[in-house]
């Protein structure tokens, strides 16, 4: 048991450094480290359990994050006031780590483990996601659990053409791309990002540096582990399927499955047949052995069909490694929403459906890394991915939305998000239904969405398509063979799932997974070419359904319309109590919106047909009036303050609007007056100069003080 403080510290590009503690905290655990970088502080811990978990052919591997509220000094908004179910985006830093800690694994090393990580304290310039795979990292590296070589995880971008590593919220917003890498001393392991259509070379280039600094935080968790002086974890390894089945069983499964092979039946049929031959199987073995039965017959019939891949250099559904399977399409197939379409690959399937609404529907985030952190257009724009138990002929009981679920529909938002205009007025919702899988449903979710953003008229900046790539590795020789357009099969069996999206000129939307170790940048580069050829092609036939985008909106789709007035005239809209406003809706038919953003007042107009938001457009301009600095105008005194008088401008000679604004007592005369109703009563005519807008507060600002006028 350690019982000293032990630290290392990881310097950064640019001067910031991390701090790795451990022997204080948490010392019941298997495991447990603090993760420091400026204030933003981390706990992770790991336990074990002390048996194997019966019936299983997977590691029971559990990630659990949570952001406290209490690291920023927040009480949680909810009834309980506590935290509760995890947000999604704590559901995407657990897929995060989960993706980069589970290939490290022994196989056949099936004993519960448990990572808890927990952000104790908040520092709003550092974000708190990448941090967390170090600490789960470094928790299990120093533990005597069998995790014998540690990963680590960075976030890049670049500014101004220089890679930052872990930047804070302000740089992200001015990056061109944004990358999480994780992986170990040897090879990236998992990525995932958005960017705005780079190139293959310039993701190849930032992988290849952020690969640099993975290894040196690797570096420091070995120096921590070497201070503790832990001795090594030795594991009993199974034996083989090879080893399991007598001679006889061998060759039936190696004859039923070559023949199966050879016949490239679609998916249903063929799991027809392995069910069939796994129920022979099953008559021949003792009884008592069922689970391992089926997962030696899983790992022999891999072997065998991955053998007969690189023996005849086809695939289970007679492809060869670079062909992509039928694609059809059809847009507006559903009548009466505001855009849809439907994307059909061979037997994977994505209907996706756009709503369209106003500012009121943007998506709101409660969590403890704030909402200044998340773009305004991630906000207006939101994909909902739906994987049903039917799309893969099976059931399931529906138990809420799956980590799965949100992941795939965040990498298809992604996607997405960068190509949508940036004078959209919309809140976008995007509803991905997968109909059928096998095979990158979340890529075919983009290409569907796509459609339907073109089918509901929205002027996207290019198409988005995606494609999902695949890599076998021969153990023994060491050949590897590249697959474009994966089956599901495929990517269970296979040792990389690659998920690329871009437009004709650029990536826009990645996310790779390993099994295996050794993944150089020679074979990455391999992939991404590969990658763009098949993603071009799958372009060129979603593009002969519809070109580009429509010009108008559908009859049903709600028209928007939005522009600025200075914030001054805010009040001027709206009315005392709401009042005018409300009449304008009433009269127009519309519905309107006013919020104060970038100092100016933002009005947004919502109405089903185009000649009523006209009207409210024309109502609403008719109330607004902007002086020219110099101008003299006649004004009448509202109310009357200790700091000065509220007054209203004329437009013309006789025409009053209802423009309020103060004039300051520093503004009315050279005189000093004990109280202003000495000079002034409400109701009076005055003359005043128009001197121009207040930098700080957007208010206009009047003077009575250089015109000696006098009541009227």
């Amino acid at each position: 048991m350690i019982t000293k403080l032990i630290k290392e510290k990881i310097f950064l590009n640019d001067g910031k450094y991390i701090n790795i503690e451990t022997g204080q905290l948490a010392k019941q655990a298997n495991g447990s480290v603090i993760i420091r970088m400026g204030n933003t502080i981390l706990l992770a811990t790991v336990v074990i359990s002390k048996e194997e978990k019966e019936g299983v052919n997977f590691l029971p591997l559990t990630i659990d994050y949570r952001e406290k509220y209490s690291a920023i000094g927040k009480i949680p908004g909810r009834y309980l006031k506590r935290e509760g179910r995890c947000t999604e985006e704590e559901i995407m830093t657990m897929r995060l780590i989960d993706r980069v800690l589970r290939p490290i694994f022994p196989k056949n090393f099936y004993k519960d483990i448990q990572i808890m990580i927990s952000l104790l304290s908040y520092d709003k310039k550092i974000l708190p996601d990448v941090l967390a795979c170090l600490a789960a990292s470094s928790a299990l590296y120093i533990s005597k659990i069998p995790f014998t070589e540690p990963v680590s995880i960075v976030r890049i971008i670049r500014v101004n053409n220089s890679f930052v590593l872990n930047p804070g919220i302000e740089q992200l917003k001015n990056s061109s791309f944004e990358l999480i890498i994780g992986g170990s001393n040897r090879s990236i392991i998992m990525i995932e990002g958005e960017m705005k259509e780079i190139s293959e070379f310039e993701l190849l280039k930032a992988i290849k540096y952020a690969h640099k600094h993975i290894k040196y935080q690797i570096s420091a968790q070995k120096r921590l582990r070497k201070k503790i002086k832990l001795k090594k974890t030795t594991i009993i390894k199974k034996k083989e399927g090879q080893n399991f089945f007598n001679d006889k069983i061998i060759k039936l499964i190696k004859y039923n499955i070559t023949k199966l092979y050879n016949k490239f039946y679609n998916k249903q049929k063929r799991n027809e047949k392995l069910e069939t031959l796994l129920k022979k199987v099953k008559q021949k073995m003792p009884k008592d052995s069922e689970n391992e039965i089926k997962y030696y017959f899983n790992e022999l019939k891999k072997k065998i069909i991955l053998d007969l891949m690189f023996k005849k250099k086809q695939r289970l559904d007679g492809r060869n490694f670079n062909k992509i399977r039928d694609i059809w399409c059809k847009v507006d197939f559903l009548p009466e929403v505001h855009g849809s379409a439907l994307f059909t690959r061979g037997e994977t399937q994505a209907l996706s459906t756009i709503t369209l609404g106003s500012s009121s529907d943007v998506k709101k985030i409660d969590s403890v890394i704030e909402q200044d952190v998340i773009e305004q257009d991630q906000q207006k724009f939101y994909l909902h991915y739906n994987f049903p138990p039917f799309s893969t002929g099976e059931i399931r009981i529906i138990r809420g939305i799956s980590r799965r679920e949100i992941g795939h529909g965040n990498l298809a938002q992604r996607a997405l998000k960068n190509i949508l205009p940036s004078n959209n007025p919309y809140t976008i919702r995007i509803v991905a239904d997968v109909l059928e899988s096998n095979g990158s449903s979340s890529m075919a979710t983009v290409c569907a969405s796509t459609l339907a953003l073109m089918d509901a008229g929205i002027p996207i900046i290019r198409p988005v398509a995606g494609i999902a790539m695949g890599l076998i590795i021969n153990k023994a020789t060491g050949e590897k063979i590249v697959l474009s357009d994966i089956l599901g099969e495929e990517d269970f069996w296979g040792d990389m799932d690659f998920k690329i999206a871009g437009t004709k000129l650029g990536i826009t939307a990645c996310q790779m997974d390993v099994k295996v170790e050794g993944l150089n940048h020679e074979i990455l580069a391999k992939i991404l070419l590969k990658a763009k050829i098949g993603r071009l092609f799958i372009l060129g036939k979603m593009l002969k359904t519809i070109p580009k985008p429509r010009l108008f909106l559908k009859p049903q789709a709600p028209k928007i319309y939005a522009f600025t007035i200075p914030k001054s005239f805010i009040g001027t809209v709206i009315g005392h109590g709401g009042k005018k406003i409300t009449d304008i809706q009433h009269e127009t038919n519309t519905s309107i919106f006013i919020e104060e953003k970038n100092n100016l007042g933002r009005i947004e107009i919502i109405g089903k047909k185009n000649e009523e938001i006209k009207k409210a457009v024309r109502v609403i301009k008719s109330l607004i009036f902007i002086p020219k600095i110099g101008n003299i105008y006649k004004a009448r005194v509202r109310s009357i303050k200790e700091f000065g008088v509220f007054i209203e401008i004329y437009k013309g000679v006789e025409s009053l609007l209802h423009i309020e604004s103060l004039l300051h007592i520093s503004e009315i005369n050279f005189q000093k007056y004990d109280r202003l109703e000495d000079f002034l009563k409400i109701g009076d005519i005055i003359l005043v100069k128009y001197l121009g807008v207040d930098n700080k507060n957007g208010k206009m600002i009047f003077s009575n003080k250089y015109l000696n006028n006098t009541n009227t």
